[in-house]
């Protein structure tokens, strides 16, 4: 099995280097203009999980690149947007404290897209801060007509002073390799944070149960992903077969109807979320996994604060 404290975490084991250099980014941005796909484009690994449907980051995700003796800290934020309950607010303070503690702000926006109410907010709070600011313009994959970008830019640029604007698409990989040059002129002296070799702060637990998340985004349709939280309960190595991981975990839902759904036909739903989560487990943590899935029904869940602590999505994070 590999060692998976490689790609997690790493902060405790770094030795101080005076002449490394670090930064940490807050990615900023509206939901659903690729800021988790970006991160993980930056990194070269899968940190963050992706969907289409927007509000899919709940949490600030950490992840690291390093990179001889610069070392970028990502924190990728949810998107901006309007709270409509207890684990909305919970998103949105998450974002105003990631900007409070970073070196600089990365806001990404879409490519042939008007610039707005949340891009005008995030960079107000850039201001207000007095925060060195980038901008990401994702998704250059999407448009035909290039000269488009152009005129993005000026009103941008009309807007606040950023410090280098780079066009980019998360996708095809074009313009990454810039913007991370762009953002490591951003480092200052004083040492690395975490090891050489970490990718996140994120324990297992946490990145196995937003992988099992991230299927049922993918796979679900309509509100009922917004209303799922997965615990993994059990985590453990089998003692007579060191190359296999046993996990449990349970997928949360509001509604006894929502429950239904996640199973699916004599259980089809639940067992294609568990197929297609081993799969990405097993290519992350290196070894074999047994997967073991429960659904069940939380009530308002996403408004009651003793179940969204326990679930993660608490006070006691940013306390």
């Amino acid at each position: 099995m590999a060692d998976m404290s490689q790609n997690t975490g790493g902060i405790a084991s770094v030795q101080l280097n005076e002449d490394d250099r670090s930064a940490f980014i807050a990615i900023v941005g509206r939901p659903n203009v690729g800021k988790s796909s970006l991160l993980n484009a930056m990194i070269g690994q899968k940190v963050a999980i992706v969907s289409g449907k927007p509000q899919t980051t709940r949490t600030k995700i950490m992840g690291v690149l390093t990179r001889e003796k610069n070392q970028l800290v990502f924190l990728d934020t949810p998107g901006l947007h309007k709270p409509r309950n207890a684990l909305g607010d919970y998103m949105v303070k998450s974002i105003a404290d990631s900007v409070a503690g970073v070196d600089a702000c990365l806001l990404v926006t879409e490519a042939g897209k008007p610039i707005s109410a949340a891009d005008r907010e995030l960079m107000e709070k850039c201001k207000a801060g007095k925060l060195p600011a980038l901008l990401a313009i994702n998704k250059i994959d999407c448009i035909g007509d290039k000269s488009v970008l152009m005129e993005q830019i000026s009103a941008y640029m009309a807007l606040f002073d950023f410090q280098a604007v780079v066009p980019v698409s998360a996708v095809t990989g074009s313009g990454v390799e810039d913007l991370i040059r762009e953002l490591e002129g951003l480092c200052q002296p004083g040492g690395h944070f975490f090891a050489q070799d970490a990718l996140t702060d994120q324990p297992e637990r946490v990145l196995a149960g937003e992988i099992i998340r991230e299927k049922l985004l993918r796979l679900l349709d309509k509100e009922i992903p917004h209303g799922i939280a997965v615990v993994v309960e059990r985590m453990r190595e089998r003692e007579d077969r060191p190359d296999m991981l046993d996990m449990e975990a349970v997928i949360y839902c509001e509604r006894d109807s929502h429950k239904g759904i996640i199973i699916g036909k004599q259980g089809a739903m639940l067992k294609r979320v568990g197929s297609y989560a081993r799969a990405d487990m097993e290519r992350f943590f290196g070894c074999k996994i047994n997967l073991q899935l429960w659904v069940k029904v939380k009530e308002d869940w996403r408004n009651r604060q003793r179940l969204l602590q326990s679930f993660g999505y608490g006070k006691t994070d940013f306390s």
